[in-house]
């Protein structure tokens, strides 16, 4: 038995591969609504967690998830699942391109002093990856959207309990963490066709590789040291950027039919990250641009569908979007589970809003709208064509922008007025 001490004494369970019985680094737990609440540690020990947040639901890539009903000190063994993607081949020297398909969850949380907005979403996303970087067509590593749905759940002190599709709050992460570049393996686990090996950081455990023949999978601490940033190039940025601070960035990779002594993007089956942070990073957190402090929790899963391999003909008509949306569908693989029944119940809420009495018994805020709605001079024909001419003399653009700011600087005053007075 693996079970581990807390510092009070009372046992805590340690997340372990029921084939190896090796334990699992970076597993994610979910509490009894369907929110992330912690990972286990790099000796797979699960954090200390309240009585109330059972039964847990524990989820790591290329594994079945697993229910704790109440709390153990025992292990818990997690179960492999094997996902053969279909093999992708290459017909011809034209066909330079890969393209991937990919379908994501996420389960993101943002909080405040006052207001939390808890967030399930869908999406699919694709890929374009390119051979070299002497290509004129450059691709994208980053999942670029193709369709979505999302849940948002709205609290805050006053007992303010609404639900939505929708919100003007930007703060998923799910759009900026792409798919690692190629990355050499531990010559230990390079030379054999089984085995593991784990490698220390500047400040803990950096990664963690487990090599199964062709299948490797990979436990990546971001925060470990600045190596670690090697598999998130393109964030790279934003970790010495102010206002935003990192307090926890962790990720899992799985891979097939890897050859050599690498790992690469067109090898991945899966990944999903954890993430912690606080403050806002490029005006992601445009949260009433107020400038109370925001801790944003995020979990995010990435399934890969399809591969293959196309002409940059092709590439670039998927690149300017030629392709027939209304045929893009959500498709689930099939070893995924079922979201949660608190995940299931806030869709169906979201389902069930009548969106037409929503809009109907909407009140319009005078700050945001112009000073001629509702004014019928705005459908006379002669009105109109001198709109015209101001757009063309540059009048109208100046006379607007002046106006959205006032307008904006009321409705942000106004707002800040109501936080402070409750």
């Amino acid at each position: 038995m693996l079970a581990a001490l807390c510092a009070n004494g009372q046992t805590r369970f340690v997340i372990a591969d029921s084939n190896t019985r090796a334990p699992l680094a970076n597993a994610s737990l979910f509490d009894r609504h369907g929110r992330p609440i912690g990972m286990s540690d790099a000796k797979g020990r699960a954090p200390s967690i309240s009585s109330s947040s059972y039964p847990l639901t524990v989820r790591y890539m290329g594994f079945e998830e697993k229910t704790v009903p109440y709390e153990t000190g025992d292990t818990v063994f997690m179960q492999k699942t094997y996902t053969r993607l279909r093999e992708v081949v290459v017909e011809s020297k034209e066909r330079k391109v890969l393209h991937m398909l990919a379908y994501m969850r996420e389960y993101t949380t943002l909080t405040s002093y006052t207001d939390t907005v808890f967030m399930f979403r869908e999406k699919m996303v694709d890929y374009m990856l390119i051979p070299d970087n002497r290509m004129k067509f450059k691709g994208w590593t980053k999942p670029r959207m193709l369709k979505t749905r999302s849940y948002y759940h709205h609290t805050n002190i006053e007992g303010l309990d609404s639900v939505s599709d929708a919100s003007h709050q930007h703060f998923s992460w799910s759009d900026w963490v792409g798919v690692s570049p190629e990355i050499d393996m531990p010559a230990a686990i390079d030379k054999y066709g089984v085995g593991s090996d784990t490698i220390k950081g500047r400040y803990g455990t950096r990664e963690i590789w487990t090599r199964d023949y062709d299948k490797v999978a990979v436990s990546i601490d971001i925060l470990a040291d600045t190596l670690s940033r090697r598999w998130v190039p393109e964030l790279r940025w934003l970790f010495n950027k102010d206002g935003l601070e990192f307090d926890n960035f962790r990720m899992c990779y799985n891979f097939e039919n890897t050859i050599g002594g690498s790992v690469a993007a067109a090898d991945i089956t899966g990944y999903s990250y954890n993430m912690e942070t606080r403050g806002r990073g490029r005006q992601m957190f445009m949260f009433n641009r107020d400038d109370e402090p925001f801790f944003v929790s995020s979990y995010v899963e990435v399934y890969m569908l399809d591969k293959e391999y196309i002409t940059v003909k092709e590439a670039k008509k998927w690149d300017r979007r030629q392709f027939d949306k209304d045929a893009i569908a959500f498709i689930e693989p099939g070893n995924i589970p079922l979201p949660d029944p608190s995940i299931q119940a806030l869709v169906a809420r979201v389902q069930n809003i009548d969106k037409e009495s929503e809009r109907l018994d909407l009140t319009i805020n005078p700050n945001i709208y112009s000073k001629h709605f509702g004014n019928n001079k705005n459908y006379n024909p002669g009105y109109r064509m001198l709109n015209v001419i101001k757009d063309l003399t540059g009048i109208s653009s100046y006379k607007h922008r002046k106006s959205q700011e006032k307008n904006w600087k009321n409705f942000r005053d106004d707002w800040n007025t109501s936080r402070k007075g409750r």
